[in-house]
Parts: structure tokens; sequence; C-alpha cells
């Protein structure tokens, strides 16, 4: 029986998890590719670190850029993280030596895909990188290659657990931010240092990745506009359950006649989205193809198992034989799009909370400045009269653009009757 041989770099939770699943599904491996995948050589910091695998057999480098040089080596594979350093002079040595690329690395595709996919098209080798985006879900398969005849419109989703386990939590459980996101912390869905996460920063790349893949483009994650979660507070959501909506932090990416629009940021979704009931750390993605219609994707985003499945999902593919262009079309073919601030492209509806000075002409004064911009109201809320001087009132509108509705609260944070800054979410339909 032949073999197809591998080198790992990095030996964290998703390497090890690799390990132990071509070790217990070794035999489903075979049947599928008629191929064993072995693992020859590995690399990580630490040695001496027990590690939940068996690494028996295998070759150890303390420098995992040597993986690329060894013979026999048919694909490395890069779970180190990291857009610059270390991650890509593995990326580098690898692909100009003539090896199939595997990783799971987000920051390294957002700022430098093209340029690696450029390269392992000239070395006539594969990059490969299911497990960058959504862990388990296999959106980067489904938008390459499912979806190859459409005219792709649009992608969102929830791309980030642990946002997503901590606004689940802050509705759920009536959290407070904070409070939430040491639980998220406690579980093990949020680092030491959850800002990567919910400042929006890893949902971002994500978008630029699903974009590039989307709509035949370079990865232009520095275009992403991009906001988290830390502004949310439990009235928010207690005021989105009112209004029959939940609030997700959405990865947003639209292809419009002025050009790409990629945004995160908080969002009204309303309960009959199917993206409303992802809860706790899953991912979902939902495409709009042309002929396709929507397609929804929901499971994992995370985690050792479903990130190593998707790993091993592109080595099967690579020891089937099978090979494809890196973001879906040749990488000489690859557009840089015009980037567009979000909302330039369409109008949406908004939700507004405003804390107020409990007193008479407040809402008169907001309703101005609303009536000046053109917009109109399409509910206000206000609940009960204030103990402390201040209450908060809540406003969705009707249609509008960005450009106008971030004007208009500029003018309503200026006003003496308005306490901290106010709260502006968009409205996804």
């Amino acid at each position: 029986m032949s073999t197809f041989n591998i080198a790992i770099a990095g030996l964290g939770t998703v390497g090890t998890g690799v390990i132990r699943l071509l070790q217990s599904n070794a035999d489903f491996i075979i049947a599928r590719t008629g191929r064993r995948i072995i693992v020859k050589a590995v690399s990580a910091r630490d040695k001496k670190k027990k590690r939940d695998c068996d690494m028996t057999g295998c070759d150890w480098f303390d420098d995992p850029r040597q993986l690329a040089q060894l013979p026999g080596v048919d694909a490395v594979v890069e779970l180190i993280g990291g857009a610059e350093g270390i991650a890509r002079e593995v990326a580098l040595s690898a692909l100009k030596s003539g090896k199939n690329f595997v990783t799971a690395n987000k920051a390294l595709l957002a700022a430098h895909g093209a340029e690696l996919a450029r390269l392992a098209e000239s070395t006539k080798i594969q990059l490969s990188f299911e497990a960058s985006v959504a862990g388990g879900i296999p959106i980067i398969k489904g938008i390459r290659e499912a979806m190859a005849a459409n005219r792709i419109n649009s992608v969102r989703g929830i791309l980030n657990g642990t946002c997503n386990y901590i606004l689940t939590r802050m509705q759920a459980g009536k959290l407070s931010f904070n409070d939430a996101l040491q639980e998220a912390q406690r579980h093990g869905y949020a680092e030491a240092d959850p800002a990567a996460d919910i400042d929006g920063h890893d949902t971002a790349r994500k978008v630029a990745i699903l974009a590039a893949l989307a709509f035949g483009a370079e990865p232009d994650f520095a275009s992403v506009e991009v906001e988290g979660i830390r502004n949310i507070a439990p009235l928010d959501l207690h005021f989105a359950d009112e209004l029959q909506h939940r609030i997700k932090l959405l990865g947003v990416a639209r292809l419009t006649e002025a050009g790409l629009e990629q945004y995160v940021g908080p969002c009204l979704v309303p309960q009959t989205s199917p993206l409303a009931g992802v809860d706790g750390a899953l991912n979902a993605v939902q495409v709009k193809g042309d002929f396709s219609g929507d397609l929804f994707f929901e499971g994992q985003g995370a985690g050792a198992e479903p990130t190593a499945s998707a790993v091993v999902a592109d080595l099967i593919d690579l020891a089937r034989g099978h090979f494809s262009p890196a973001f879906g079309i040749p990488a000489a073919q690859l557009k840089k799009l015009k980037a567009v601030k979000a909302g330039s492209g369409q109008m949406a509806c908004w939700y507004m909370r405003l804390q107020v000075v409990d007193k008479p002409g407040v809402v008169a004064d907001i309703s101005a400045i609303l009536r000046d911009e053109a917009i109109s109201i399409e509910s206000l809320l206000q609940h009960g009269r204030s103990q402390t001087e201040s209450v908060p009132v809540v406003i969705t509108t009707h249609a509008a653009s960005a450009e106008v509705m971030r004007r208009a609260i500029g003018k309503m944070a200026r006003l003496p009757t308005i306490i901290g800054q106010p709260c502006l979410l968009q409205i996804e339909n």
C-alpha cells in the first residue's frame, strides 16, 4: 500500500488532534484514499511537554523550517499561527520546496493569501486551508467547489465562537458582558487575552478569506471595517428580544455596484432567521448564489476535533490527488476589488439606544435630528420613569444609509440631554 507522508509544525490542541484523528480513523481514511497517511516528522517549541497523542516513529525537529527540506514528505501542515514570523517562513519554505502546504492559519491567509496562492501554482503544488474558517464546517470547499457555478452575491455569518458564546450567555443568563466573558474563559471558549475575538479582528480575517473565495479577489483584510462586542449591554439584548430579534456578531461580505463591502459588527437579526438560533460556541455561514439560492452551514467553529477534521479533510484530498486553485480561480486572475464603506451600496434598517435625561422635550430633540436627516422612525421604546435621572430610549428606523445614520447619531451624542455614547446597530434582514 502506498503512503502519503506529512510533517506537522505546531503541536497544540489542533496538531495533536490531527495525529489522534489519523490514528483513530486510519481504516476509514485508507478506504477513502487507498493510501495510508503517515506523520513522518513534527516540530514544536517544547519537546518535553506531555501531549495527548502517540508520536512513536515521528522524527522531531526543533526548527519547523527544516520540515520542508525532508525527502519523502508530501505535505507540510502548519498549525503555529500568526501572519508573520515563523509561520510565514514555514509556508514559504514548504511552497518553494515543492511541498503541498496545509494550514489552519487565518491570519497568514488574510495577510498573504494571494502571494502564497501564486507561489503554490508556480511550483504546481496545492495550498489548502479548510480549517482556517469556521473549524469543522466545510465552508471553503462549499464555496470553492460546491458553488463553483454560481455568481455569489453575499456571504455573512457568525464566525467567532467566543463572541457567540458571550452574547448567548448575556441573553439567556442575564449576565453582564464581563461576567459572560469570565465564564467563557473558565470554560476554555475565550483566551486569557480575548481582544482578537471580542474586538472582531478574528472574524475580520475570516471575512477576508471568504470574500476572496466568493468573489475571485485577493484577500483584503486591511479594508474590513471592524467593530467588536465590548459595548453591547444586557439592555440591548433585552430590547432586541422585545423587538423579536437577536444580537449576533456578524461578518459580512457583499459585492455591490460600488465595490466590495466587508464589515464585522454586532447586528440585530430577526428571530425567524436561521442565524438567530445559532447559540453557544457554534458558528454558521449563509451564502447567497444566483442559482443555488441561500445555503446555510452550521457547526462547531473551533476546538481540537472539528479543526483537526478540516485539516485531515484537506490531507485526504491531497492523498487522492485532488488539486484546485486555492481561491477557486488561478491566482493570476485574482482581482483587486475596490473597497467601499459598509452600507454605501445599500440601505438598511437600524437600532439606536440612547441614554437620556428624563425630562420633557428630549424625544422631540431626537426626532428633530431624524427629521432633518430624512430618517423615518419605525418604533420607539421607553419603559417607566427614571429613578436615577436618566432612562434608555430605543428607536428602530426604516431603511437609511449608514452614512446618514452615523451623521445623525453624531448629532445626538452632542445633545446636552444625551448621556454617554449612543449605541447604533444595523438590523440585518
